[in-house]
């Protein structure tokens, strides 16, 4: 079934089970943010492929990503500078039908919602994965991101690690439309391999 949501173009990917931080400073998305705390609702984040959003009245659409995340704002506070800085958690991936903006700027898209990943049991032969999310999971800035933790559970091991793994945003945004887990572990441990030095198996 076909949902409409607002849209949040980012230069960054956003994999479900994961966090990121954000500023926010445009009228529109103040606005967007406002709403869907006071009704508990999400908004698409959508990888902003080239170019800017931050855009002053333009009506042309930017070039996004047909695959995003649905996400939860999870945290928020007034930064240093002034801005409003909240904190968003990924839920589940949706494929954007069609797409649009309205008169106040703000991006909307009719989209297929795919299903909020299940638990599934890591294998055994990927708890490394695991153990180079924990080390992760020690530096500060990732720390403060208090991210939902299940080591035991293969989906959020793969989908925390190909968000927190300094990666190309085209290999992120590849892993985000990988539908197999056993897919998304091997290609997360063959890019390990490639990062540490390490000749392919």
């Amino acid at each position: 079934m076909l949902t409409e949501i607002a849209l949040f173009p980012l230069s960054s990917v956003l994999m479900p089970l994961s966090r990121i931080p954000l500023q926010i400073f445009e009228k529109r998305y103040v606005d967007l943010v406002a709403r869907c705390m006071r009704e508990n609702e999400g908004f698409g984040v959508v990888w902003l492929q080239q170019g800017s959003e931050v855009s002053g009245g333009s009506l042309d659409l930017p070039d996004i990503s047909q695959l995003g995340t649905n996400a939860l704002i999870v945290d928020w506070d007034q930064l240093p500078n002034g801005l409003l800085g909240i904190s968003i958690e990924g839920r589940q991936r949706f494929a954007v039908e069609s797409v649009w903006r309205e008169a106040d700027g703000l991006i909307k898209a009719e989209v297929l919602l795919d299903a909020p990943p299940g638990k599934v049991a890591l294998p055994n032969q990927y708890d490394g994965l695991a153990e180079v999310l924990k080390s992760l999971l020690r530096h500060p800035q990732v720390s403060q991101l208090n991210l939902p933790l299940d080591f035991a559970d293969g989906w959020t091991v793969g989908f925390q690690l190909a968000q927190l793994l300094p990666l190309d945003e085209s290999i992120k945004h590849a892993l985000l439309g990988v539908d197999s887990l056993e897919q998304l572990l091997e290609e997360l441990d063959k890019l390990l391999r490639e990062m540490s030095g390490e000749e392919p198996a």
